[in-house]
């Protein structure tokens, strides 16, 4: 078995994501499998990212749609969701609806704003799981599962309907703009993740949320959050869950080989695989203090 530290990747890899928009053919194909399959109205950034590299990801979907589709990958999510939705209240969120009222919110605004934060705090569970798969997988590690896995029958997702727009940099004002430079900076990242530019959807909503979170972002209390919520995943994807696509590092290796060369794949996985649990739990973190009184 291989070790799985948290690892943030140092340099930093550049990423290319493969806009849905940009996509056609069987990587258009691709995209719509894998909404369909972990029940979300987006493709992630991590998988935008990994289509960059088409063998990589060809092979990589290839052995993961059967076991996302499956039971076991989907009581594991909604596991890690459940206990990071729980644990996530120590970091003391600071109610946010009422000062919404004051800055003119209806309800129902605010309602679509809970709707959204919905949407992605049920979605960015799959995409952990993912991420820590391939990290897995191309360090060389194995997965411990084998066999066929039972079907999730019915609807996993939230039953919520809210326009997808993202408030794109170039979109946006300067103020937001200036939050977006703020985002980057504390996560250490090149980019702002799609969970974000949904939210700058309402401006004013998330600076508010934004300068609530942002002093606790890599403190000692959300990074042993980060680190706890990393292990679960790491343990869910090499001892607890099936494989029923067959999975290897080596397939998966030399896909990747196909397409660049290795360390710069295995790269972009550890990125991807070291960034969604601070994600994650800044979704929670964002969804707590909309229910709180």
């Amino acid at each position: 078995m291989t070790d799985m530290p948290r690892l943030y990747p140092d340099p930093v890899p550049a990423i290319h994501p493969l806009p849905e928009y940009q996509a056609d053919g069987q990587v258009a194909r691709w995209y719509g499998e894998v909404k369909a399959v972990l029940q979300v109205p987006w493709m992630g950034v991590v998988t935008m990212a990994y289509a960059h590299y088409p063998t990589f990801f060809g092979e990589l979907w290839r052995g993961l749609k059967p076991l996302l589709a499956s039971a076991p990958f989907v009581e594991a999510f909604q596991e890690n969701r459940a206990y990071i939705e729980a644990a996530v209240a120590e970091l003391d969120s600071p109610p946010i609806v009422g000062r919404l009222a004051a800055l003119g919110y209806a309800p129902r605004e605010v309602e679509g704003i809970k709707a959204a934060v919905e949407v992605f705090s049920h979605g960015n569970h799959p995409y952990a799981l993912i991420a820590t798969v391939a990290r897995l997988l191309m360090e060389g590690g194995e997965m411990a599962g084998v066999g066929e896995a039972p079907a999730h029958e019915g609807r996993h997702a939230p039953e919520v309907s809210v326009p997808f727009v993202l408030m794109e940099a170039h979109h946006a004002d300067v103020p937001t703009r200036a939050v977006y430079d703020e985002v980057k900076r504390t996560l250490g990242l090149p980019f702002v993740n799609t969970d974000y530019r949904a939210f700058a959807r309402w401006p004013s909503y998330f600076a508010l949320a934004w300068a609530d979170l942002q002093p606790h972002a890599g403190s000692p209390a959300h990074e042993a959050l980060c680190r706890t919520y990393h292990e679960r995943m790491v343990e869910a994807a090499r001892d607890a869950m099936p494989n029923p696509g067959g999975l290897s590092p080596a397939a998966l290796r030399e896909a990747a080989a196909a397409d660049a060369p290795l360390e710069q794949v295995l790269a972009v996985c550890r990125l991807f695989q070291w960034l969604l649990p601070g994600l994650v739990i800044n979704v929670a973190f964002f969804r707590h203090q909309l229910l709180r009184a």
